[in-house]
C-alpha cells in the first residue's frame, strides 16, 4: 500500500507540471510543392508521335522543292513553301528578314587523272562551294601527296610550286562522336586553300570528309583569305578514289587535269523567315532554329531539312495543346548557311540592335537522328538547372546533357550572352550522306523525326515554364 501512495503522488505532481508548462509543438516549415511536369511531356510526346505533320512537311520540302541553295530560285521556293506551312498551321506573326547572300554557280566540273603509261581516267568530285574555277580551261599538273602538316611544312615552295596538292586524310574512326571527328579533320590547315596557295601550288584536291565507304564526293566550303594573291580551284573526292589514288602515287608519277566553270557573281540577298507566338506574359524570347538553305545538287533532307520540318512541329504542338506560353517562342530559318552564314549573323545583328531580350536559343540540324540530349552552352547555373529536369527527359531515350558547344546557326547569339543548346542525336549515319547528293528523303526515319520534335518541344516547354 506504502508504495501506492509514493506513486500515485509523484505522478499526480507529473501532470501538474506538465499542464503549467506545456511542450511546444514543432513548427512545420513552408514547403513550396514541386510541380511534376510528366503528365505535359506525355501530353507532348502522345500529340507529336500520334498527330505529327513533321515527315509530310519534310517530303514536301526535299521531293516538291528539292535543292534549295542561295542565291537560287529553289530558295525562293522553298521561302515560299515555308511561310505557307507556318500559316496553315495558325502561325500569324510571320516575316521575312533580308540577308546578304554570294551568287556563286557551280557549272561544269571534272577532273581526270593518268600514270606515266596510262590513259586518262575519270574521277568522280564535287567543286569547294564559293571555290575559284579553272575558266573552262584544262588545268594540269603533277599531283603531291601530302597528309600530315609536318609534311606540309617540310616542303620548300620550289616543291610545290606548279604542283596540285592532294590530302588524304580521314575522318578518325577512333573518335566516337562523328561531330568531334569531322570539325577536328575539317579544321585542318591541310584543306584550307589559301594555305596550300602559299606554297605555290596551284589547286587542291581533298578526300571527302565522310564516314562512308563509298566513292560519293562530299562538298565542303572553301574559305579565301583576304589577303590570298591567288585563289586556287578545291575540290573533294569519294573515299575510295582518294584511297586508289594515294596507292598510285606511292609507285609513279600521277598527273591531273581540272577543268571548272565555277564562278561567283557578286551578291543578292536571301530573307530568313521568322514566325512566332507571342508571348502571354512578357515579350521576352525562346529562339529556335534551323537553315532553310541547302547545297546545289541534292534535297537537304538531312541537312538540314529534318531541323526545318522539327521547328515547325514545336509551333504546331504549342497550338494543338492549346499551350500558354509565358514567353515569345519564335522559329527562324536561316538563309545562306551553307555557303556563307549571313543568314545567322544577320539575325544576331537585328537582336543586338533591337536590344531584344532572349532567354534561350536552341539550334537543331543533325538530321533527324534519334535524339540522345542535349549540348548546353550556357552559364553553369543554368546548366544545373536543365539537369534538374533530366528524369523528365529519361522516359524518351533522351539522357545526355553534358556536352558543352552549340555550333549551329544559333552560335553568333553567344556574343549576346544568350544561353544555348543544341540537339544531340545519335549521328554514326550523318556523315555517310552529309554534304552530298546522297542527302535524301529517303535517308530519314519518321519515327526518330518525330522523335526529336517531341524532345525539342519538351525543352522549350521547360524553359517557357522555368525561366
Amino acid at each position: 500500500m506504502k508504495k501506492i501512495f509514493i506513486i500515485l503522488p509523484l505522478f499526480l505532481s507529473g501532470f501538474l507540471f506538465s499542464q503549467k508548462k506545456p511542450q511546444k509543438k514543432p513548427v512545420k516549415k513552408a514547403t513550396t510543392a514541386k510541380f511534376n511536369y510528366h503528365d505535359e511531356f506525355k501530353n507532348i510526346s502522345d500529340e507529336i508521335m500520334t498527330h505529327g505533320t513533321a515527315y509530310d512537311n519534310l517530303g514536301e520540302l526535299t521531293k516538291g522543292i528539292g535543292p534549295r541553295f542561295s542565291g537560287t530560285s529553289g530558295y525562293i521556293k522553298a521561302v515560299e513553301w515555308a511561310e505557307k506551312k507556318l500559316k496553315s498551321i495558325g502561325i500569324e506573326m510571320i516575316w521575312r528578314m533580308e540577308a546578304k547572300a554570294p551568287v556563286w554557280i557551280r557549272g561544269k566540273e571534272s577532273l581526270e587523272i593518268k600514270t606515266a603509261n596510262g590513259d586518262w581516267k575519270n574521277i568522280r568530285m564535287l567543286s569547294f562551294g564559293n571555290s575559284e574555277g579553272t575558266g573552262g580551261k584544262d588545268l594540269t599538273g603533277e599531283i603531291v601527296l601530302i597528309n600530315s602538316t609536318s609534311e606540309l611544312n617540310a616542303m620548300s615552295v620550289g616543291q610545290l610550286k606548279g604542283k596540285i596538292v592532294f590530302v588524304n586524310v580521314p575522318m578518325d574512326p577512333k573518335i566516337i562522336n562523328t561531330n568531334d571527328s569531322y570539325l577536328i579533320t575539317a579544321k585542318s590547315k591541310l584543306i584550307s586553300a589559301s594555305v596550300i596557295a602559299k606554297t605555290g601550288a596551284k589547286a587542291l584536291i581533298i578526300r571527302s570528309l565522310t564516314t562512308a565507304t563509298d566513292d560519293t564526293p562530299h562538298a565542303k566550303m572553301v574559305y579565301y583569305e583576304p589577303d590570298d594573291k591567288v585563289r586556287i580551284p578545291a575540290l573533294s573526292i569519294g573515299v575510295r578514289s582518294a584511297d586508289e589514288l594515294e596507292k598510285l602515287l606511292k609507285n609513279q608519277k600521277v598527273t591531273a587535269k581540272i577543268n571548272m566553270t565555277a564562278q561567283s557573281k557578286g551578291d543578292t540577298t536571301n530573307p530568313n523567315i521568322i514566325a512566332e507566338i507571342q508571348g502571354k506574359k512578357d515579350a521576352k524570347v525562346i529562339v529556335l532554329g534551323a537553315q532553310l538553305d541547302s547545297w546545289d545538287f541534292g534535297e537537304g533532307a538531312i541537312d538540314d531539312g529534318t531541323g526545318i520540318a522539327q521547328c515547325i512541329e514545336v509551333l504546331r504542338t504549342f497550338k494543338a495543346l492549346g499551350i500558354e506560353n509565358n514567353h515569345t517562342i519564335r522559329v527562324v530559318f536561316y538563309a545562306n548557311s551553307e555557303n556563307g552564314g549571313q543568314g545567322r549573323e544577320m539575325y544576331a545583328a537585328y537582336v543586338k540592335k533591337k536590344n531584344e531580350k532572349h532567354v534561350f536559343a536552341l539550334g537543331t540540324d543533325a538530321g533527324g537522328y534519334s535524339p540522345r540530349g542535349f549540348s548546353l552552352d550556357m552559364p553553369p547555373q543554368r546548366r544545373k538547372q536543365i539537369f534538374e529536369w533530366k528524369n523528365y527527359f529519361l522516359p524518351y531515350g533522351v539522357y545526355d546533357f553534358d556536352q558543352t558547344e552549340a555550333i549551329q546557326d544559333i552560335s553568333p547569339l553567344k556574343k549576346l550572352d544568350i544561353p544555348l543548346a543544341e540537339l544531340v542525336v545519335d549521328t554514326q549515319r550523318y556523315f555517310d550522306y552529309h554534304h552530298s547528293e546522297q542527302d535524301t528523303f529517303d535517308k530519314v526515319n519518321k519515327r526518330e523525326l518525330l522523335l526529336g520534335a517531341v524532345a525539342m518541344t519538351q525543352l522549350i516547354f521547360m524553359i517557357d515554364k522555368n525561366w
